[in-house]
């Protein structure tokens, strides 16, 4: 555990003038005792990268520099992908106490150089090895080697030629102090004591049941060579010492794979020789990362492949291993490098039983590998819409802007605009979903009419950034719609009993054209003001065109019923030509109805069966002028069609309005005389009103001609049975246009205009109109006008 107190009495009292020892926070920091080495880790978004450590025992504080560590068995890392910096210190480090190689004690400050304040933040513990230790124990840490042998070994069973020359220069040695000697290949080096070779780097340590040699590498009486053609560095030490007529002599061999690894395929390998000491039953196994060691099959389950190749043992470890470490990396393009911290066991057995453990720690790192990040053009034309995948981004890696066709649009995009961008994550990557719609101002758009081909193109350039330096790059990318032999769009027709319905299904470029009924476009309230019903989704459009409203034409009309004909028209928006039609005809029934033309005619269908007497026919019908008689009739229904000024009707003309009006009388002929009698009850008044502002032509041109057609109407009144008087008799109750679906035998169909040729009019000057007005009987003015004079 961590203490609040500094070690190193001496030092510390010198120091308490500008240090200041505290707690460091839970959370931040770990400890923990493995096999053969204790560990401390420490966040770095806490200490920082500027720090160093101290080795505290009861001789002072000792700071750890790179020498010092790679010397005493310490091992000091700043690492800040995992995002903190370890200290790796070995049992057999110089200021660990030791009591009976079974119980270790360590003491360590911190201090952050970048922290103005100079605290000092302090750890201990005590560890005990889990693990028994070997009779030889060989640890190959990044920066040293150390080998450490039971003090108490037998004598091997051989004695080399080697030995024996050693033991021959012991002998002849004067001095009864240890010497250390070092054989360098063929060659053996003078020899030195103990205190030469401290100086030199070379530490020798004697426990209560150990022989601890250790040693940095590269060290100028170290050989390296290469075993089965890997890199090995060797350091053979023999150590005597001459007491009296007896020669102590103890051989310590150090030697470590120096292999960099190798990347092949998405593996990382690393290589050492299969004996780098003596073995008579070959080699246990065990490797992991991080520390972490786990046997050959459950490694082997990970992923790992673990091989023998000419006395080499090989070890793949795939990139997606848990526990590997990746970063991003710009120059130029986006690169990416792995981690490796790999840790490995080897346990092996001579031909006199000794046993051996050997421990490698190695960084493995793998070259700069391209990385490129991926665009996938996901887009479906029915859709209308650019969708584009921007995948395989590294998860140190943001969007952090979005240029399409030369627009910048920064990260995260408005709600207000009509383009999207998601996030989409996946194991160790994402990726971001882009949707642009076809008729975006940003999306560029070609249209060739020659050819019958619109495209659209949109030119992606993605803006990222490497965590957490912030560095950006730039991936590029060009998506391109296509559509062939584009027309203007199409409508599908259907008749039914009230009218027609048109539907059009919707396409991408159909936005190139506008849809007109007559010369007005198509838009909803143009649909609310003629009464059409109009529904327009996503999908399609949809419009029902009641009978009698705007825009049909009618012909064929007889008592059994006419046809209607509607027409929508598409016109280029650029040209404001028309390009194509979609018309309809379709058969309509019809008992009654009336029709106000622009041109100034009046069709009617009108159903007499309750207006002439029992045992009377329609076609003895006529209007006020008796001369006009009906072009059709059957029993009950007679067809009238005349120019409004004719047959006796009569003009009224209102502030806004003016209405032409006739009636349809029944004739009953007697013995003596063939003037109209009639006897009926019910009066048959038909009038068609126009607005005067559009009857403007007709006091300018006198020319009747409309802008829209007239509001028809049949007026059914109850008369005294003496007879008709006037025509101008207070209606009772009035009969107006409802829809043909509605229809009965009482309601009256309404029904727009044809426009055959304008017909002339005789009609006096404005004055002349309203002269001969008078007070109608509900005050309004009124003119009577004889239809045959005007």
């Amino acid at each position: 555990m961590a203490f609040g107190f500094c070690f190193g009495v001496a030092l510390l009292l010198s120091m308490w003038s500008t240090a200041e020892c505290a707690d460091i926070p839970n959370g931040v920091y770990h400890m923990e005792c493995r096999d053969r080495y204790f560990m401390i880790t420490v966040d770095l978004s806490f200490t920082g990268e500027e720090l160093y450590f101290e080795a505290v025992d009861g001789t002072g504080v000792y700071h750890i520099t790179e020498q010092y560590a790679a010397k005493c068995g310490y091992t000091v890392s700043v690492l800040p992908l995992q995002g903190h910096v370890e200290l790796r210190a070995s049992y057999f480090s110089c200021h660990t106490g030791n009591k009976d190689d079974e119980v270790f004690t360590f003491n360590f400050n911190l201090i952050p150089t970048n922290d103005r304040q100079n605290v000092t933040y302090t750890f201990n513990e005590t560890c005990s090895p889990s693990l028994p230790w070997s009779p030889r124990e060989v640890t190959c840490e990044t920066n040293y080697m150390e080998v450490s042998v039971r003090s108490e070994l037998n004598c091997p069973s051989g004695t080399m030629k080697d030995d024996w020359n050693a033991l021959k220069l012991a002998h002849s040695s004067t001095t009864s102090d240890w010497q250390v000697m070092f054989q360098k290949g063929e060659e053996q080096l003078p020899s030195m004591n103990l205190s030469e070779a401290r100086k030199q780097s070379y530490l020798f340590d004697l426990t209560d049941g150990r022989l601890v040699f250790r040693t940095p590498y590269g060290q100028p009486d170290s050989v390296s060579t290469e075993v089965n053609g890997v890199p090995v560095e060797v350091v053979h030490a023999t150590l005597f010492s001459r007491q009296s007529w007896a020669v102590l002599m103890v051989d310590l061999v150090a030697a470590c794979s120096m292999h960099d690894g190798s990347f092949d395929s998405g593996y990382m390998v690393w290589e050492t020789p299969e004996e780098l000491y003596p073995s008579h039953d070959g080699t246990q196994l065990r490797v992991g990362l991080n520390g972490d060691l786990v046997e050959q099959p459950v490694a082997e389950e990970r992923g790992y492949m673990v091989e023998e190749h000419n006395s080499t043992v090989q070890i793949s470890i795939p990139c997606n291993a848990e526990g590997t470490y990746r970063k991003s990396l710009i120059t130029g393009e986006l690169y990416e490098f792995y981690i490796f911290h790999l840790y490995l066991e080897q346990i092996l057995m001579d031909e006199d039983g000794v046993e051996t453990r050997l421990r490698c720690q190695r960084t493995l790192n793998t070259p700069l590998l391209p990385r490129p990040v991926l665009t996938e053009n996901q887009t479906v034309l029915e859709e209308h819409t650019f969708t584009v995948y921007l995948g395989d981004v590294p998860t140190d890696v943001k969007l952090a802007a979005v240029h399409l066709n030369g627009q910048e649009f920064t990260m995260p995009f408005t709600n207000a605009s009509r383009y999207t961008i998601a996030q989409v994550d996946l194991n160790n990557t994402h990726g971001y979903t882009l949707k642009v719609p076809f008729d975006d101002p940003v999306v560029i758009q070609q249209f060739s009419k020659e050819d019958a081909v619109l495209q659209y193109r949109l030119d992606i350039n993605y803006t990222l950034t490497v965590l957490p330096e912030n560095t950006t790059f730039y991936h590029m990318g060009s998506v391109v719609a296509v559509f062939t032999d584009v027309s203007p769009p199409a409508f599908a027709a259907v008749c039914s009993e009230s009218g027609i319905s048109f539907k059009l299904d919707h396409r991408p470029f159909d936005y190139l054209w506008e849809i007109l009924i007559g010369s007005d476009p198509l838009t909803s309230e143009l649909a609310a003001q003629h009464g059409y019903i109009m529904t327009n989704n996503s999908q399609s459009l949809l419009l029902d065109v009641p009978l009698f409203t705007h825009g049909y034409e009618y012909k064929d009309v007889t008592l059994k019923g006419f046809s209607g004909t509607f027409e929508i028209l598409v016109r280029d928006r650029e040209i404001s030509e028309v390009q194509s039609s979609t018309v309809k005809t379709c058969p309509f029934p019809s008992t009654e109805f009336i029709m106000c033309s622009t041109d100034g005619r009046m069709t009617v269908v009108a159903d007499f069966s309750v207006a002439i007497p029992s045992g009377g026919v329609a076609a003895r019908t006529n209007l006020i002028d008796r001369y006009c008689g009906p072009k059709e009739a059957d029993g009950t229904r007679a067809l009238f069609s005349f120019p409004l000024n004719s047959c006796g009707a009569t003009v009224k003309l209102g502030r806004e309005n003016v209405t032409y009006q006739n009636e349809i009388l029944y004739t009953k002929k007697t013995q003596n005389s063939k003037r109209v009698v009639s006897d009926n009850t019910t009066r048959v008044i038909i009038q068609c009103t126009y607005p005067v502002a559009g009857l403007h032509r007709l006091f300018s041109v006198y020319k009747f001609e409309s802008d829209t057609v007239g509001y028809g109407s049949i007026i059914r009144t109850m008369q005294p049975t003496a007879g008709l008087q006037s025509p101008t008799v207070k209606p009772t109750a009035a009969l107006k246009t409802t829809p043909a679906a509605q229809r009965r035998r009482a309601p009256v169909a309404y029904l727009p205009a044809l426009h055959p040729p304008a017909r002339y009019i005789k009609v006096s000057r404005g004055e002349f109109l309203f002269s001969g007005m008078r007070k109608g009987a509900q005050g309004s003015m009124q003119t009577k006008v004889d239809a045959a004079q005007i």
